[in-house]
């Protein structure tokens, strides 16, 4: 994240050294000495509303629950997208 820059991160919610919530929390921290915000998508293969829930208060701005269909995928990336470039 220091040395790379990044349009969005798809960001799974159990990774094995560090839990995707808390590399959440740390990019927002960091985000706040840029000024800069980078978008966030949670993928997990939890599917309930609780796990929703989690990943946005963690300050997530998306979440995909696994398995996905890959045209919900494409609507995500699109959205975000569209916002980076500026289109409605």
């Amino acid at each position: 994240l220091e040395q790379s820059h990044f349009d969005i991160i798809l960001m799974d919610i159990q990774m094995p050294v560090m839990p995707g919530l808390e590399a959440t929390a740390i990019i927002r921290e960091i985000e706040k000495w840029t000024g800069k915000h980078i978008p966030i998508i949670g993928i997990t293969a939890y599917a309930v509303k609780a796990d929703r829930e989690k990943c946005l208060n963690a300050g997530m701005d998306d979440y995909l629950a696994k398995p996905f269909i890959k045209e919900e995928f494409y609507n995500i990336i699109d959205k975000y997208l569209k916002k980076i470039n500026g289109v409605s």
